[in-house]
Protein backbone atom coordinates (compact mmCIF):
# COMPACT_ATOMS: atom_id res chain seq x y z
CA UNK A 1 0.00 0.00 0.00
CA UNK A 2 1.19 3.54 -0.64
CA UNK A 3 1.83 5.88 2.24
CA UNK A 4 -1.03 8.15 3.31
CA UNK A 5 -0.92 11.90 2.73
CA UNK A 6 0.45 13.78 5.74
CA UNK A 7 -1.83 16.46 7.19
CA UNK A 8 -0.19 19.87 7.46
CA UNK A 9 -0.16 22.61 10.08
CA UNK A 10 -3.58 24.27 10.15
CA UNK A 11 -5.54 21.01 9.82
CA UNK A 12 -7.76 20.77 12.94
CA UNK A 13 -7.04 17.04 13.40
CA UNK A 14 -3.49 17.96 14.42
CA UNK A 15 -4.77 19.99 17.39
CA UNK A 16 -7.30 17.37 18.52
CA UNK A 17 -6.66 14.93 21.37
CA UNK A 18 -6.85 11.45 19.84
CA UNK A 19 -9.41 8.92 21.05
CA UNK A 20 -8.24 5.67 22.62
CA UNK A 21 -8.59 2.50 20.58
CA UNK A 22 -11.26 0.43 22.33
CA UNK A 23 -11.10 -2.70 20.21
CA UNK A 24 -8.98 -4.30 17.52
CA UNK A 25 -10.86 -4.69 14.25
CA UNK A 26 -10.14 -4.48 10.52
CA UNK A 27 -10.20 -0.68 10.65
CA UNK A 28 -7.45 -0.63 13.29
CA UNK A 29 -5.45 -3.27 11.41
CA UNK A 30 -5.70 -1.13 8.27
CA UNK A 31 -4.63 1.94 10.22
CA UNK A 32 -1.53 0.15 11.50
CA UNK A 33 -0.65 -0.97 7.96
CA UNK A 34 -1.09 2.61 6.70
CA UNK A 35 1.09 3.96 9.54
CA UNK A 36 3.83 1.42 8.88
CA UNK A 37 3.72 2.05 5.13
CA UNK A 38 3.84 5.81 5.73
CA UNK A 39 6.85 5.67 8.07
CA UNK A 40 8.98 3.54 5.72
CA UNK A 41 9.94 6.51 3.58
CA UNK A 42 13.48 7.84 4.11
CA UNK A 43 13.83 10.56 6.70
CA UNK A 44 10.77 9.57 8.72
CA UNK A 45 11.26 8.64 12.38
CA UNK A 46 7.56 8.46 13.20
CA UNK A 47 4.02 9.02 11.96
CA UNK A 48 1.06 9.56 14.28
CA UNK A 49 -2.45 8.54 13.26
CA UNK A 50 -3.57 12.17 13.49
CA UNK A 51 -0.98 13.07 10.85
CA UNK A 52 -2.83 10.86 8.37
CA UNK A 53 -6.22 12.20 9.44
CA UNK A 54 -7.27 9.47 11.88
CA UNK A 55 -8.25 10.56 15.39
CA UNK A 56 -7.06 7.41 17.19
CA UNK A 57 -4.14 6.87 19.62
CA UNK A 58 -1.59 5.07 17.45
CA UNK A 59 1.75 5.80 15.89
CA UNK A 60 4.47 4.08 13.92
CA UNK A 61 8.22 4.56 14.22
CA UNK A 62 11.31 3.98 12.11
CA UNK A 63 14.45 4.36 14.20
CA UNK A 64 17.83 2.80 13.45
CA UNK A 65 16.26 0.52 10.84
CA UNK A 66 13.61 -0.81 13.24
CA UNK A 67 10.03 -0.19 12.13
CA UNK A 68 7.11 -0.75 14.46
CA UNK A 69 3.92 0.66 15.92
CA UNK A 70 2.11 1.08 19.20
CA UNK A 71 -1.58 1.49 20.03
CA UNK A 72 -2.85 3.55 22.97
CA UNK A 73 0.63 4.74 23.94
CA UNK A 74 1.08 6.37 27.33
CA UNK A 75 4.29 8.02 28.44
CA UNK A 76 5.28 6.27 31.69
CA UNK A 77 8.78 7.66 32.12
CA UNK A 78 10.82 10.65 31.05
CA UNK A 79 14.22 11.01 32.65
CA UNK A 80 17.44 12.91 32.49
CA UNK A 81 17.90 16.62 32.13
CA UNK A 82 15.83 18.02 29.22
CA UNK A 83 18.02 19.36 26.45
CA UNK A 84 17.48 21.31 23.26
CA UNK A 85 17.56 19.04 20.21
CA UNK A 86 16.96 19.98 16.58
CA UNK A 87 13.48 18.86 15.67
CA UNK A 88 11.30 18.94 12.61
CA UNK A 89 7.91 17.52 11.70
CA UNK A 90 6.30 16.11 8.59
CA UNK A 91 3.24 18.27 9.36
CA UNK A 92 5.37 21.43 9.39
CA UNK A 93 7.65 20.70 6.42
CA UNK A 94 10.99 22.40 6.01
CA UNK A 95 11.24 23.81 9.53
CA UNK A 96 13.78 22.71 12.14
CA UNK A 97 13.97 24.31 15.58
CA UNK A 98 15.64 23.49 18.91
CA UNK A 99 13.03 21.77 21.08
CA UNK A 100 13.36 20.71 24.72
CA UNK A 101 13.21 16.93 25.02
CA UNK A 102 14.17 14.45 27.71
CA UNK A 103 17.12 12.19 26.80
CA UNK A 104 15.21 9.03 27.84
CA UNK A 105 11.56 8.12 27.26
CA UNK A 106 9.44 5.04 27.90
CA UNK A 107 5.90 4.44 26.65
CA UNK A 108 3.53 1.53 27.14
CA UNK A 109 0.63 0.48 24.98
CA UNK A 110 -0.70 -2.54 23.12
CA UNK A 111 -0.16 -4.34 19.84
CA UNK A 112 -2.74 -5.74 17.40
CA UNK A 113 -3.09 -8.88 19.52
CA UNK A 114 -3.96 -6.75 22.56
CA UNK A 115 -0.63 -7.66 24.21
CA UNK A 116 1.01 -5.07 26.45
CA UNK A 117 4.13 -3.63 24.83
CA UNK A 118 6.76 -1.19 25.98
CA UNK A 119 8.99 1.04 23.89
CA UNK A 120 11.90 2.96 25.33
CA UNK A 121 15.10 4.55 24.26
CA UNK A 122 17.51 7.42 24.14
CA UNK A 123 18.52 9.73 21.32
CA UNK A 124 16.25 9.68 18.28
CA UNK A 125 14.01 7.01 19.83
CA UNK A 126 13.39 9.12 22.95
CA UNK A 127 12.70 12.13 20.78
CA UNK A 128 10.33 10.18 18.50
CA UNK A 129 8.39 8.71 21.44
CA UNK A 130 7.86 12.18 22.89
CA UNK A 131 7.11 13.81 19.52
CA UNK A 132 4.57 11.20 18.37
CA UNK A 133 2.82 11.03 21.75
CA UNK A 134 2.56 14.82 21.65
CA UNK A 135 0.74 14.51 18.30
CA UNK A 136 -1.80 12.18 19.90
CA UNK A 137 -2.33 14.74 22.67
CA UNK A 138 -2.98 17.53 20.14
CA UNK A 139 0.45 19.19 20.27
CA UNK A 140 2.94 20.00 17.54
CA UNK A 141 6.59 20.48 18.37
CA UNK A 142 6.28 24.19 17.58
CA UNK A 143 3.93 24.44 20.59
CA UNK A 144 6.95 23.61 22.77
CA UNK A 145 9.27 26.26 21.33
CA UNK A 146 10.40 29.26 23.33
CA UNK A 147 8.67 32.54 22.48
CA UNK A 148 11.27 33.85 20.01
CA UNK A 149 11.61 30.57 18.10
CA UNK A 150 7.83 30.09 17.99
CA UNK A 151 7.44 33.58 16.55
CA UNK A 152 10.12 32.83 13.93
CA UNK A 153 8.51 29.46 13.12
CA UNK A 154 5.07 31.02 12.66
CA UNK A 155 6.56 33.64 10.33
CA UNK A 156 8.31 30.90 8.35
CA UNK A 157 5.04 28.93 8.13
CA UNK A 158 3.06 31.96 6.90
CA UNK A 159 5.70 32.57 4.21
CA UNK A 160 5.94 28.93 3.12
CA UNK A 161 4.59 27.70 -0.21
CA UNK A 162 2.66 24.83 1.45
CA UNK A 163 0.64 26.93 3.94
Amino acid sequence: MPERQIRLFGDPVLKTVSDPIDGIDDRVRGLVQDLVDSVRLPGRAGVAASQIGVNLRAFSYNVDGVIGYILNPTVVELSGEPDLVDEGCLSVPGLWYPTKRYPFARVTGIDLDNNLIELSGTGIMAQALQHETDHLDGYLYIDRLDKDNRKAAMKEIRESTWF
